[in-house]
């Protein structure tokens, strides 16, 4: 491991992990910390060159951000996590998922994709035209070059195949917006390739966490109680 994420938590309790999207930081998570932390050990991490982690010098990739978080985990002695992931966040915590299942006791992808395509084409081209421009100067440009790592995360990750999730067998909830900037025949996609999963649509964009919190706490906390109940 190469660096140490920076990271907030609150209240006691099982953890549970969030993992914010691209270009973000873990205070995109404000309302749900103050929420769940009444019950929960919430853990908001800063991926890796977000917020206040270090770049380093490893590979700025979401397998690599999955490394990050398994390092994470074992440096904090945290066996396993409910773990909330949204938009990269969420393809970083399926990633984790997929290599690591015996560390998710419940996973929750808010706005997640499997792969570029996942996301409608008005809101993908002007990520993939900054992403050209950005590239073209990366050389000469330090701010470029950053722009260019944060875009093409988006550009040419995640990768990852519905047949991968059919071997998934962690209890899921597939969470978007019902305006959101994924695709609502890629999120059903997720939510009928996982064998454990249940779906759910809240009203809102992509953003529906930090913007219609209400409704996606009660969703994610009554996902949580049902299984815990069990």
């Amino acid at each position: 491991m190469d660096i140490r994420l920076n990271y907030f938590e609150s209240g006691i309790g099982e953890p549970f992990i969030l993992l914010h999207g691209n270009g973000e930081n873990y205070s995109y998570f404000k309302n749900q910390i103050a929420f769940f932390s009444k019950k929960y050990r919430v853990i908001a991490i800063d991926t890796r060159g977000h917020g206040k982690s270090p770049r380093g010098k490893a590979p700025f990739t979401i397998r690599q951000f999955a490394e990050d978080l398994h390092d994470f985990m074992n440096e904090h002695d945290i066996e396993a996590a409910d773990i909330l992931g949204f938009s990269d966040g969420g393809n970083i915590a399926l990633a984790f998922a997929l290599k690591y299942p015996e560390r998710v006791k419940h996973l929750i992808l808010n706005g997640a994709n499997l792969y570029p395509l996942g996301v409608k084409r008005h809101v993908q081209i002007p990520i993939e035209i900054g992403y050209r421009m950005a590239s073209l100067f990366a050389a000469k440009s330090e701010d470029a070059r950053k722009n260019a790592e944060m875009l093409g995360l988006m550009v040419n990750e995640p990768m990852i195949t519905p047949r991968q999730l059919n071997g998934l067998h962690v209890r899921t909830l597939v969470i978007a917006g019902t305006k959101d900037m994924i695709r609502e025949n890629h999120t059903r996609l997720i939510y009928d390739s996982l064998p454990d999963a249940e779906l759910a649509f809240i009203a809102g964009d992509h953003f529906i966490a930090n913007k219609n919190s209400e409704s996606f706490n009660f969703a994610v906390a009554a996902f949580l109680s049902k299984e815990n109940a069990g």
